[in-house]
């Protein structure tokens, strides 16, 4: 009789225990999440009186394996597209919320005497909440589709992306002894290139092979292309130092504006519920009791601190950035807990062997009461509203409910102020996302192409080739960077109506267009060909202008700007 893999009986005691408690909690009209997590309690060796799993190992890859389809089914229902729609709000509260959770964590280490280190490291993790139990959470309940948890998800997205700041600064901390400001800004920098470059490509070439392949699509060959697509962004995501689960959201939102988008969804989801059932399991399985006595107390009031400050300073972060005083509680409340991220960071402290031992099990400990309690905190959040609209006196609330709409009327009220601000963030985003693009390529042809035509070709030809290549490659998005919507009605509006102060403006960014494609242009030339001094800025202008002036640029450009509109709306179309 064959024998068993050890994995595969671990599977069968995991799925056997998870369905039971499932159906119970089913039964009970309780989460199913918190199912998840008893089932992982009874099926971990910390249960002496139930069969254990034995292969911890394989269980935590499975339970990895669901994150990434989590997160990857978030990116498919929530993109980055909702994101920008909603504007700087969700910005705004995010910064607020780590600032504050942070200053609260490092206070509640100091007030135990834990080192520095230990303090700073735990404020870390209480200023990230779980994406990935929120998520699950608002599914359960049927929130998803309300305002408040579009909102919820903006913020927590915003979230797991300045955690990659995040976590590079308490690197830097724990090597150096201090913050390194160039390593923070180019973390930041290399994060905002790839989130726009995968974003505009993935948009612009995506839906195009999508279509050219339909003919073939049925429901498996459709599954299998778009979980090849999602893991192909985890490897690249994880190869240029971010996680594996963001990769996975980034392939999602790409995926979101598809109009396939909604198969796709169908399709992962039976995936999606077996491998996270397995990271909700895993999650229960990290439960010690034994460890759970001896650090109650910092237990304790570490939940206390998670409670009590997400729900009165995460209500005030969300107020700050203008939502109604109702909205920002039920934000907030949906909130306390920690998750994925504070696993992570405690590794991360472990094994740079800054922090001490006793913080992994108490996060261990604290993550699994708030997920626990997470889906009471959302129902609490309206009730608790209800008593503080009550206790609150009249001007005050009035105050609250109102201050979302102040700026909108103030800006309605000076229609050239409104024009510039709309017209600003197209320029903004069209210097961001062609500068982007052209970097792309000069990395690129200087990594792949710049051997090749070296190897084939002599000097001074070589440079001649590549120079010409890459111009020919930057070229219409180095005319949209230096010309696009400079011709615009709005702009002209601006110009003839708006007065001095809006030529001005106009003017300034215009130059700043023209040096910024000026600066490009310079260095692949500097790098290609021998020119310098006067015959390098002379080079340099030759091109701009031709560029600038170049009417078959400008096709070109606008064609590919008009694939990736229409790409990008044709879900909505």
């Amino acid at each position: 009789m064959s024998q068993l893999e050890p994995l595969i009986a671990d599977l069968a005691l995991i799925l056997i225990c998870a369905g039971v408690m499932t159906l119970l909690f089913k039964s009970l009209k309780q989460p199913i999440v918190l199912g998840y997590i008893v089932a992982g309690f009874l099926a971990s060796p910390n249960m002496p009186y139930m069969p254990s799993i034995t292969d911890g190992h394989g269980v935590h890859v499975w339970s990895e394996i669901g994150v990434i389809f989590l997160l990857f089914a978030l990116g498919l229902e929530f993109s980055f597209k909702k994101i920008l729609k909603m504007g700087a709000a969700p910005i705004i509260a995010a910064i607020a919320i780590i600032l504050f959770m942070m200053y609260v964590g490092s206070l509640t280490g100091n007030l135990f005497g834990w080192s520095d280190m230990d303090c700073i490291y735990l404020g870390g993790m209480l200023a990230m909440s779980s994406t990935t139990i929120i998520f699950k959470a608002f599914d359960d309940m049927g929130l998803r589709k309300e305002r408040f948890a579009g909102l919820v998800l903006s913020v927590l997205i915003i979230e797991d992306i300045l955690a990659i700041v995040l976590m590079v600064m308490l690197s830097t901390l724990a090597v150096s002894k201090e913050f390194e400001g160039t390593q923070m800004l180019t973390s930041i920098l290399q994060l905002g290139f790839f989130l726009i470059l995968w974003f505009v490509v993935g948009i612009y070439l995506i839906p195009l092979f999508l279509r050219k392949a339909k003919p073939l699509m049925n429901e498996e060959t459709m599954l299998i292309t778009a979980l090849a697509l999602c893991f192909g962004m985890v490897v690249f995501a994880s190869a240029v130092g971010f996680s594996a689960a963001f990769g996975a959201f980034v392939m999602g939102s790409i995926l979101s504006e598809t109009v396939e988008a909604k198969q796709i969804e169908h399709l992962v989801a039976p995936v999606k519920n077996l491998f996270g059932a397995i990271f909700f399991v895993s999650v229960g399985m990290m439960v010690d009791v034994a460890l759970i006595i001896e650090y109650i107390v910092p237990i304790l009031c570490i939940i206390a601190a998670i409670m009590l400050g997400q729900t009165v300073l995460s209500t005030c972060a969300f107020l700050i950035s203008g939502q109604t005083l109702k909205t920002a509680m039920q934000c907030s409340f949906s909130l306390t807990q920690i998750g994925e991220f504070a696993f992570i960071l405690a590794t991360l402290g472990t094994s740079l062997h800054v922090t001490s031992e006793f913080l992994y099990p108490i996060v261990v400990a604290v993550s699994v009461f708030t997920t626990f309690t997470t889906p009471y905190m959302i129902r609490l959040a309206e009730p608790a509203y209800n008593v503080v609209a009550r206790i609150l006196p009249e001007r005050w609330r009035t105050k609250m409910e109102s201050n979302n709409t102040e700026e909108a009327e103030e800006l309605e009220t000076d229609s050239m102020r409104l024009l510039w601000r709309s017209e600003f963030k197209k320029f903004i985003l069209i210097m961001l996302i062609n500068s982007v693009l052209c970097l792309a390529i000069i990395a690129v042809m200087y990594y792949y192409g710049v051997p090749i035509i070296y190897g084939l070709l002599p000097n001074p030809w070589s440079g001649l080739v590549t120079a010409f290549v890459t111009l020919s490659l930057c070229g219409p998005f180095l005319w949209a960077l230096m010309r696009r919507g400079g011709n615009s009605d709005n702009v002209n509006k601006l110009w003839y109506e708006g007065g001095r102060i809006e030529r001005i403006k106009l003017t300034a960014w215009g130059i700043l267009r023209l040096a910024i494609g000026a600066a490009i242009i310079a260095y692949i030339i500097g790098n290609t060909l021998p020119m310098s001094g006067l015959l390098g800025i002379f080079a340099v202008m030759v091109v701009a202008l031709y560029i600038f002036l170049s009417p078959n640029l400008e096709k070109r450009s606008n064609r590919l700007t008009k694939t990736f509109t229409d790409n990008l709306n044709v879900r909505e179309q």
